[in-house]
């Protein structure tokens, strides 16, 4: 399923009145309603600089490495627009940001969009065009796509010796967005209610987080497990568990599209399967929401907050938000994946949403935009802010991963060269939709909660899927 199948899918989505976006990852932030968070309109081009008097002898577009920021270009005159997710903040922490840099910048303006439904409405804007000049560049987007909408902003070696998570939007050597941070895959929980339920020791398996959930339902009256169904991209979190977390191998997500069946039942209960095995399993017994269908993501940060909820799978860029989120943030801590490989434990690290701007800015734009991003990722509050993992190699990581003492922080390798978008291309022509759609994660509570297939038979479903797109796309498998 390519770029212009999701665009598709997003409309139809909309056309059906969805309960919210399709996104994924452990690597994207909540989003509430807010009506008026638009101050333009959606097709609309954004408002381009009227002026380039630059006093430095820079010409044309740098890249980000080139600028530095509060120095370079002071004279220029600019106004650009951010597309965010964050529509709970774009209006108070977010401003804030923007007012910091005019302050650095007094020509330069930058305007804020929150919008809902992120993951639908900008896949929407992107073909339309006009949509602004920065954006998180959304999970649909492959890898050959970027260039498409975005403009490079430098070039892999460099930037990658500065930068975490630079290949994840890096494609033949040009980086065309850098990650908000980023997150490690574990698991949010009240600390307090693990505590009350008798839970002394933290799971390193599936089987032992299961039943440690079974005694919360037992011994206390919290949600053990809440799922967040309705908002669907919090389901497409768990796939970021089945790459590092799950098998303690950087290089499994490049390998993964030359596996026979990636998807079967280990022995051991490690790999893909035993992520989603914990999330069936959970539904099953029973050990999840009332009616996930009902469940809301804005809530639930203060439940969690008041020891309502005990667990939710989300990545740690989820912990500041429950924390924030009532009287109790002392309550909220982050527990590591429960996958045991080779009695050791593993967690991934990957970016947040990356920043990407948009080729057809004007040149002033452009730069006006590489000053405010590069502000943000390096002389910002933002990673403090939201607890997490810092852009530059040289950020310090955030407290709340104290509690992955002994755990093996990993990150997917670099895809080979000339195989930079061969998971995208399995992925899409398969449709099972790992890590760009939260799909296959709904599918698996549903099959769960109605008990209309066995996690067997729809992980045979999917490997079949994975070897019908292998085939069709002249894959070598390694069997």
């Amino acid at each position: 399923m390519k770029f212009k199948k999701l665009m598709a899918l997003g409309m139809a989505a909309v056309m059906t009145m969805s309960l919210a976006a399709c996104g994924s990852s452990d690597n994207t932030t909540g989003n509430a309603s807010n009506e008026d968070a638009a101050s333009t309109d959606a097709n609309a081009p954004a408002d381009s600089s009227t002026s380039s008097n630059d006093t430095t002898d820079k010409t044309g577009v740098p890249t980000i490495d080139e600028i530095t920021v509060g120095e370079d270009y002071k004279d220029l005159t600019a106004s650009i627009k951010v597309l965010t997710n964050r529509t709970d903040i774009v209006d108070t922490v977010y401003a804030g940001y923007a007012q910091q840099f005019m302050e650095l910048y007094p020509n330069i303006t930058v305007e804020y969009e929150g919008i809902t439904d992120y993951e639908e409405s900008v896949s929407l804007r992107l073909s339309a065009g006009g949509w602004g000049d920065i954006m998180f560049i959304p999970t649909g987007v492959s890898k050959n796509e970027l260039s498409t909408y975005f403009a490079p902003i430098g070039d892999y070696n460099t930037l990658n010796s500065i930068y975490n998570f630079v290949d994840e939007k890096t494609f033949e050597g040009t980086v065309y967005g850098i990650a908000n941070g980023g997150t490690a895959s574990g698991i949010a929980y009240n600390k307090k209610i693990w505590a009350d339920a008798g839970i002394t020791e933290m799971p390193k398996t599936p089987e032992a987080f299961l039943e440690d959930l079974q005694k919360i339902k037992d011994n206390t009256e919290a949600v053990p497990l809440y799922t967040n169904f309705a908002a669907k991209w919090t389901m497409g979190a768990w796939d970021a568990y089945t790459d590092c977390a799950a098998t303690g191998d950087p290089d499994f997500h490049n390998n993964m599209p030359h596996m026979k069946d990636p998807f079967a039942k280990r022995d051991d209960m490690t790999g893909p399967y035993a992520v989603y095995y914990i999330l069936y399993e959970a539904v099953a017994r029973g050990l999840v929401e009332e009616d996930p269908a009902s469940s809301d993501w804005e809530s639930s940060k203060g439940a969690i907050n008041r020891g309502e909820i005990a667990t939710m799978v989300l990545g740690s860029w989820a912990v500041e938000q429950f924390k924030e989120a009532g009287d109790n943030p002392d309550d909220i801590g982050y527990m590591p994946f429960p996958i045991t490989v080779n009695g050791k434990q593993y967690a991934g690290s990957g970016g947040n949403y990356a920043f990407g701007i948009n080729k057809d800015a004007t040149d002033e734009n452009k730069i006006a935009s590489l000053l405010y991003m590069k502000w943000l990722v390096e002389e910002s509050t933002i990673y403090l802010d939201e607890g997490s993992i810092p852009a530059r190699k040289d950020g310090e990581y955030p407290s709340l991963l104290e509690a992955f003492d002994g755990v093996e922080l990993l990150t997917n390798t670099a895809a080979p060269d000339g195989e930079e978008d061969l998971f995208d291309d399995v992925n899409n022509e398969s449709e099972v939709g790992i890590n760009n759609n939260d799909y296959p994660d709904c599918e698996i509570l549903e099959a769960a909660l109605y008990g209309t297939r066995s996690l067997d038979e729809v992980m045979d479903e999917w490997n079949q899927k994975w070897s019908a797109a292998q085939e069709s796309l002249g894959v070598e498998v390694n069997k």
